[in-house]
């Protein structure tokens, strides 16, 4: 039985950054490890380290190796642990994320969060997003050098056997693998957002924000 990488996201299991890591990390690891998703089955972006409590969760099976859950990220990594995945996993990667998360970012994001759980359950964890559009084309991001630089990333991580209960949170840039130079290690920084709300009459005369 092989070691088992587990990837998750906030960004549902049908996201274009969860389905690249799969593809380059199955192409490149496949061979030494049961590269499994289990991730939501619809976007939770922003969902912090909420769990659910009100309702059943249902997990529905996509194909091999591929699990939705409609719940939050942190129930899928939990789920998975404790129903879903036949052996504690090597890994834990959450992402690929489609944005940023920096400074104040990291205590409201569901990418961060799933790889929070993954930590806290013993499992060594990775949070993976990517900063910035590309040159070429609005809204779109380098994902597929951004999974090859994870690869790489996780393979030094796994040959030097990362200590469970650790995370960390890993911010690419949206450029081509060529111009990524090296690694930086810094701490968290902070961030502000508009803290605006904005008020409107829906079609009954009630305020909404």
């Amino acid at each position: 039985m092989k070691p088992i990488i587990l990837l998750s996201n906030d960004d549902s299991i049908y996201a274009s950054g969860i389905q690249t890591l799969y593809s380059t990390l199955h192409k490149n690891l496949g061979h030494l490890y049961d590269i499994i998703i289990v991730a939501p089955d619809r976007n939770n972006s922003a969902t912090s380290h909420s769990i659910t409590l009100k309702h059943p969760l249902r997990v529905t099976q996509i194909k091999k190796n591929f699990y939705t859950v409609d719940g939050t990220p942190s129930d899928c990594v939990n789920i998975a642990l404790k129903k879903i995945v036949s052996q504690k996993p090597s890994l834990i990667i959450s992402g690929i994320n489609e944005g940023a998360n920096i400074g104040h970012d990291v205590f409201y994001s569901g990418t961060v969060s799933a790889a929070c759980e993954g930590a806290l359950q013993g499992v060594p964890s990775l949070a993976v997003s990517e900063m910035g559009y590309n040159d070429h084309e609005k809204n779109k991001f380098y994902l597929k050098p951004a999974a090859n630089f994870v690869t790489k990333f996780t393979k030094s991580v796994l040959e030097n056997k990362f200590p469970p209960f650790r995370l960390l949170s890993i911010n690419v840039p949206s450029i081509p693998e060529k111009q990524i130079k090296g690694i930086r290690y810094t701490k968290l920084g902070s961030n502000h957002y508009s803290t605006d709300m904005v008020e409107r009459i829906d079609p009954h005369g009630l305020k909404y924000y």
